[in-house]
């Protein structure tokens, strides 16, 4: 099949076809086709439900399977399993990337712990090449069980619209539980896309494949080579700072700023549904692949809580395992108060992020917006942590917290002993931010490396990452564990 034999996006593919949708024309070359079940008697099938094979995407060498749900519901069993570690393997050995398309029941029943054993070779496997090569799994069916244990040790997982994930399925669950939910409410990607297990969505099969080779196309070929770049395409005539108002109140996309940055304006957000006051998304500049990573004014004012934090954290390993330069855009008032989330663990999870951030060897340039204040000035990849070039807008803040907040504690007899505490508050306030604020004094300080206008903002990123673009990386120590 061709790419441009989309018209059966709607249908349900077999799994040769997903295949052949992800790679390039007549590239696909099938493996273990006549391999089969031991312990299937009579209902042994060739390839015992999965299709294992090697490819290309835009010409780059990949390997790739496609489990099959008409054979004994893709369940795995020991032939299967081993069809899927060769793969696996073959792929550490090449140093090329694999994607997985998941449809399976779990382990299969009638093979008990051999089956069982098999997921256990296919985790292995997994873990072995975590932050070597890339791994994606794209979740076509209903994958149940060790079935959904697999892609979440992948790299990115790619759902579509009508497959579904769980480790126990309804069935078992309303029988311990009492609970009544079905296969979408439990584990589809309504769910999955609001947790993190799930990356990315689509709407058909076809769709999910074409997004596989989406996210091929930002990521090397493994750990130890360089991400390709491509011809450099212009921006949208967009000023970056047209939706940022200048009151640190009011809220704006900042995707619509990171979109006038990067090549042709075209970001590819990661898990867009989860931890929304954090944007994540691979995108290009100056032809280059990078990670942006940005906070999200639209969504609780930007700041980091245990969630995106986590969320955060994960896609900056991402990117460092395989090569992709951080460009870190900061509006952040600090971290989210509160005893819930100081329950739920926040300064655990908010290390994660100043962990992935201080670890990250690729070359990094912040810029902060509007404001970054407290603890989330240092989590968002200030000098301190790393970052090769922290840049500030001219009207940017930083400081331990905002100026109502400061002199509120540092001038509070001040201020209750005047005659209008909300005016002697504000205007305290103003001389606190004159003061301590503003971008200057951080530039004056060191804090800050330059001051640079919007619209220069995207040259001094391209310049930024072009005279690091020969530093030397160490070896990529550890996998690129789920968090």
């Amino acid at each position: 099949m061709s790419l441009a034999a989309a018209p059966k996006a709607e249908e349900r593919l077999s799994p040769l076809e997903r295949l052949e949708v992800l790679c390039d024309p007549d590239s696909l070359q099938l493996l273990r086709t006549d391999v089969r079940s031991r312990r299937m008697g009579d209902r042994a099938r060739p390839g015992d439900g999965v299709l294992a094979a090697s490819g290309r995407v835009d010409g780059r060498p990949i390997f790739c399977f496609a489990q099959d749900a008409s054979f004994a519901g893709g369940s795995l069993g020991e032939a299967h399993a081993d069809s899927v570690v060769n793969v696996l393997e073959l792929a550490g050995r090449g140093k090329l990337p694999v994607v997985g398309f998941i449809e399976s029941a779990g382990a299969r029943m009638q093979e008990g712990v051999s089956a069982l054993s098999g997921y256990g070779r296919i985790f292995h496997q997994h873990v072995a090449l975590s932050g070597v090569v890339p791994q994606i799994s794209v979740v076509c069916g209903t994958s149940a069980g060790g079935g959904s244990y697999a892609p979440a040790l992948t790299d990115f997982v790619v759902m579509t619209e009508k497959s579904s994930m769980f480790l126990t399925g309804p069935a078992i669950v309303q029988e311990v539980t009492g609970e009544e939910v079905d296969a979408a409410g439990l584990g589809g990607p309504r769910v999955h896309q609001r947790n993190g297990v799930c990356h990315l969505v689509a709407p058909t099969e076809v769709d999910a494949a074409l997004l596989a080779r989406d996210l091929l196309d930002h990521l090397p070929q493994s750990a130890s080579q360089a991400p390709q770049r491509w011809p450099t395409v212009a921006p949208p005539d967009t000023a970056p700072d047209a939706v940022v108002q200048e009151s640190d109140r009011s809220v704006y996309d900042v995707r619509k700023v990171a979109s006038a940055l990067v090549d042709g304006g075209r970001l590819l957000e990661i898990a867009p549904r989860w931890a929304r006051n954090v944007v994540c998304a691979l995108a290009r500049l100056d032809g280059r692949a990078v990670g942006i990573i940005a906070n999200q004014p639209k969504h609780l004012g930007g700041v980091l809580d245990s969630e995106s934090a986590t969320k955060a954290a994960r896609f900056v390993r991402t990117c460092n395992a395989f090569g992709l330069p951080l460009v870190v855009l900061v509006d952040t008032p600090g971290f989210l108060p509160g005893t819930g989330q100081e329950r739920g663990g926040v300064i655990r999870h908010g290390a994660k992020l100043v962990h992935a951030f201080s670890e990250a060897s690729v070359p990094s340039v912040t810029v902060i917006l509007r404001k970054a204040y407290g603890g989330a000035f240092i989590a968002m990849n200030s000098k301190e942590l790393g970052a090769d070039f922290v840049f500030a807008w001219p009207s940017a803040q930083v400081g331990v917290m905002g100026a109502k907040q400061a002199v509120g504690i540092v001038n509070r007899r001040e201020i209750a002993g005047s005659g209008d505490p909300e005016a002697a508050r504000d205007a305290l306030a103003d001389t606190y931010a004159d003061e301590h604020l503003h971008a200057g004094a951080v530039t004056a300080d060191g804090f800050v490396d330059e001051i640079v206008e919007p619209t220069e903002t995207r040259t001094r990123i391209a310049s930024a990452l072009e005279s690091l673009s020969t530093v030397a990386r160490p070896q990529q120590v550890g996998g690129n564990i789920p968090l």
